[in-house]
C-alpha cells in the first residue's frame, strides 16, 4: 500500500530551520507529484509547497516564498522541504501528499492529493 512517511518535525528557535522528509518506502516518489501541507489549530489546512512529477515544477505558497524550499534526492527516494528563517505562524502539523496524476504541473489544491501521511509537527518558538 502506498503510504508516504513524514519526519524531521521538531521544536525551534524563530529565525531556525528545519528539513522535513517525506518517503514511501517501496514506491518511487519522482513518479507522483508531492506536496507539503500543514494545518494548525484552528486553522484550515492549507497548501505549503509541492513538486511535480515530471519537469521539475515547484509551487510555493506567498507565504514561505523565499524561506521554504522543496526538492527531490532520488538517491535516496525522498522528497524534503527545507525550511528556514522560520516564524511562529508557521507552527502546525506538517503532511507530505502524493498525487497520482503523472504531469508537468502541480497545484496546492488538498483535493488534488490522493495518499496522505500522518503528519509531523512542527513548532517555533518566539
Amino acid at each position: 500500500q502506498f503510504q508516504p512517511v513524514e519526519s524531521g518535525g521538531g521544536l525551534v528557535q524563530s529565525g531556525g530551520s528545519l528539513r522535513l522528509s517525506c518517503e514511501a518506502p517501496g514506491f518511487t516518489l519522482d513518479y507522483y507529484a508531492i506536496g507539503w501541507f500543514r494545518q494548525a489549530p484552528g486553522k484550515e489546512r492549507e497548501g505549503v509547497s509541492c513538486v511535480s512529477s515530471t519537469e521539475g515544477f515547484t509551487n510555493y505558497a506567498d507565504s514561505v516564498k523565499g524561506r521554504f524550499t522543496i526538492s527531490r534526492d532520488n538517491a535516496k527516494n525522498t522528497v524534503y522541504l527545507q525550511m528556514d528563517n522560520l516564524k511562529p505562524e508557521d507552527t502546525a502539523v506538517y503532511f507530505c501528499a502524493a498525487e497520482v496524476r503523472f504531469g508537468p504541473m502541480c497545484l496546492l489544491l488538498s483535493d488534488d492529493y490522493d495518499y496522505w501521511g500522518h503528519g509531523t509537527q512542527v513548532t517555533v518558538s518566539s
